[in-house]
């Protein structure tokens, strides 16, 4: 599966992300991450990107933008990996 448009830059490796809700847990819901990570310009495209099938998480078909992510979640969009890491956890 392509994606639907031309990526200019190389998206692969660990990204660290910074949102903690009330427990401390860090997390970072996946439209956003999508969009953090450039592979989404806008939040409409990254809806696009999740709901037509595009990107996994943990190796299996997310179809929620609102997912959220954890340390340790590896999410796949085309032939991109991305590992989570949590903020105090970036290389």
């Amino acid at each position: 599966m392509s994606l639907p448009h031309t990526l200019e830059k190389l998206l692969e490796g660990s990204y660290a992300m910074g949102v903690k809700r009330s427990t401390g847990e860090t997390f970072i819901k996946l439209d956003q991450f999508l969009k953090w990570q450039q592979i989404a310009q806008t939040g409409g495209e990254a809806k696009l990107l999740i709901r037509n099938g595009y990107v996994e998480v943990n190796g299996e078909l997310e179809l929620r933008r609102g997912r959220k992510l954890f340390p340790g979640d590896e999410v796949r969009v085309d032939d991109l990996v991305f590992k989570v890491h949590g903020a105090d956890e970036a290389e």
